[in-house]
Formats: C-alpha cells, structure tokens, sequence
C-alpha cells in the first residue's frame, strides 16, 4: 500500500491510505470529470491549480463537486470543497470521503 498524505489542512483530519489501483481509479475519474467541465480535454498534474490553471469558475467547480459526488455516492461538504485547491486535493478529498463512507 502507498501512503497519499494531502495538504496539511486536510491532513489535519487524517491520512489516507489506498491501494495505488484504487488511488488511480479515482485520479481517472475527477480528470475525466474535468474534462467534461472544462468541455476540452485536460492534461493534469496533481499540482494543476483547478481554478487557476483549468480556469473553472465557481459554478463549473459546483457542477464538478456534484459529479463527483454522484460517481462516488459521497456528500461533499461545502467547507471540505473549499479545501481543494488542486487535483491531488481533490482526488485526496473524494478518497477520504469514500473512506469516511465505508468507515
């Protein structure tokens, strides 16, 4: 197992352990996610500023919040959304909140 330590205000809450595969599958998904918001295909890193570098706005970003949560079966709180910053952040969040679910 790969340890995937996220930002240290996410961190705060604990950290994720996944197996890589299951870290990838959720990787594909919010990039194919961002693909559709962004109606252009994308190419990410995990450093890759949502806002900034994709240039979602605030409506695209609830739009993606709500795709995911309906791919995952999560519930996004809106103070955990406004945590993310980057696609690791992101894909770090739905992790945990997939964790939190199956916990």
């Amino acid at each position: 197992m790969q340890i995937h330590r996220v930002r240290p205000s996410i961190t705060n809450r604990h950290i994720i352990m996944l197996e890589s595969r299951e870290f990838q599958r959720i990787r594909e998904q919010v990039v194919a996610e961002l693909e559709k918001t962004t109606k252009k295909p994308v190419e990410v890193t995990d450093d890759t500023h949502i806002v900034r570098d994709l240039e979602i706005d605030s409506l695209a970003v609830m739009n993606l919040t709500l795709a995911l949560e309906d791919e995952f079966d999560i519930s996004m709180p809106l103070e955990r959304v406004a945590e993310v910053e980057t696609v690791h952040d992101l894909i770090a969040t739905v992790a945990e909140l997939i964790e939190e679910r199956a916990s």
